[in-house]
Parts: structure tokens; sequence; C-alpha cells
């Protein structure tokens, strides 16, 4: 009997394998040869879109297209937000997105791949209340209103970090670090990469003295929860990029640490 049974386990676990593989976006891709990526277009350096050509540029931009370079397919970038992120590649509007801070949350609906650098949150204020404002405490306080994007990992940093605040949330397509401009907030929080950009672009806005950033975030891709076939190809590609030196260099291009 078990000279019978085990060539039949075999041959269920080969057909379940091939029945896993033929079911992966993986195979929709290749077949399709068409690479769809979510993406917000609306964190700079990382996806920004260019509302002239109505395309993208950015660190995640050039990653996805070596990706799809590397698969021998095209790549199409489909637009989304921050509050529609998870939805999104669940509901399989895409196979996979740009980079996003790996939170449990996420986890309990999407599939992350593994981590190719990681994040921390720093506060920004207006340059005229760089003396107002020195300290995480200085913000922590109900007469001081601290913006964030809906959706975001920033979204919920507030609410934990500086629980006494008056918390602003706004939705995209409008951007936490406009309330600030407009005066409509005291100060937002974002991730260190973003911050550079926006002082670089806002001579107004500055990055507060404050002794230590907080929440150091490992970032990665997006994608569905249950296809560890197309994880794994993923995570190879990445490990092989890392080796590779892709990441490292793209991080360089696009000003990733300062």
């Amino acid at each position: 009997m078990k000279a019978l049974l085990a060539p039949l386990c075999a041959v269920a676990l080969a057909l379940s394998a091939l029945s896993a593989q033929a079911q992966s976006a993986l195979n929709d891709i290749l077949s399709s040869g068409v690479l769809k990526v979510g993406t917000t277009g609306d964190w700079n350096p990382m996806t920004m879109r260019d509302p002239a050509t109505n395309g993208y540029v950015g660190f995640d931009i050039d990653v996805m297209t070596a990706l799809a370079e590397d698969l021998g397919v095209k790549v199409e970038f489909v637009p989304t937000d921050w509050k529609t992120l998870v939805a999104g590649v669940v509901a399989g509007k895409y196979h996979i997105t740009g980079s996003a801070s790996i939170s449990a949350a996420r986890a309990k609906a999407a599939g992350f791949s593994r981590s190719y650098f990681s994040l921390v949150t720093v506060p920004l204020t207006l340059a005229e209340n760089e003396g107002r404002f020195r300290e995480w405490s200085d913000l922590d306080k109900p007469e001081v209103t601290v913006a964030a994007t809906l959706g975001t990992t920033q979204e919920q940093q507030v609410k934990q970090y500086l629980p006494n605040a008056t918390h602003k949330i706004v939705e995209a397509p409008a951007r936490d670090f406009q309330e600030v401009l407009s005066g409509r907030a005291d100060a937002h929080i974002t991730s260190n990469v973003e911050a550079f950009k926006l002082i670089d672009q806002y001579p107004q806005l500055t990055i507060m003295p404050v002794e230590e950033p907080i929440a150091r975030t490992p970032v990665a891709m997006l994608l569905p929860q249950a296809d560890q076939v197309w994880i794994n190809y993923v995570n190879t590609w990445i490990e092989l990029q890392t080796e590779r030196g892709l990441f490292y260099d793209l991080a360089a291009k696009w000003r990733l640490a300062e």
C-alpha cells in the first residue's frame, strides 16, 4: 500500500505546484507581456507624475523598469493612491506596487517582498517656526496642528507618536506639506528621503532639528499575499540586483541618503 501511495502523493504534489504556477501573476505577466505596477506619483523622489506627459519618474520607476526588462516584458504604471494601494494589489488591478513601508496592518491583506532599504520619519515646519519647534515634545500639544496624508504610514505614526497634537488628515491628491505651506497646519511628518526633496523645492520649509528621527521602517514592494510563486521570483530578483548594485546606484542617483 505504501508503495502505491508514494507515487500518487508525488503526482498530487507536482500537479498542485503546476496549478499554483498557472494561477500566479508571474504566468499572467509572461503571457500578456505586461507588468502592471501600482504607483501613486506623489512621493518625491520615489515616484513623481509629470502632468505634461502623464508619465512617471523616480527611484521606483527605474526599479520597476529594470524588473520588466529582466522579465522580458513591457511595464505599465497604474495610477493609485495611498488609501487604495493595498486594495488595488488585492483586487488584481496591478501585479505589484512600488515602494511601500512595511506594516503589520498592510501585511494582513497583502504580501511583501524583501526589503531593499529603510526610512526614518522626520518633522517639517516653516523656517520661521524653527525656534518654536525643536523637539518632538514641542509638537505633541493640543494647540499644535500636525498634518498627514490619508492612507500613508505617517497617518498612523502621527497618531502613535503625537497623540496629544491636533491631527489634520488630508486626502490625496492634497498633501500634508501643503497644509504647512498654507498655514493650515503647524508641521507635518514624512520620510527622510522626501524631506530633503521638499526643502530643496520649498525653501520656506525646514526639517526640525530633533535629536533623533523616529520609526525606522523597512520598505518593500506589495504583492498578492497568496502568490508565493510571484513573491519568490521578486525576492530572487531583489537579491540578485542587490549584489549587482542596482539599488545602491539608484539610491545615489535619486539622493535617497543625504
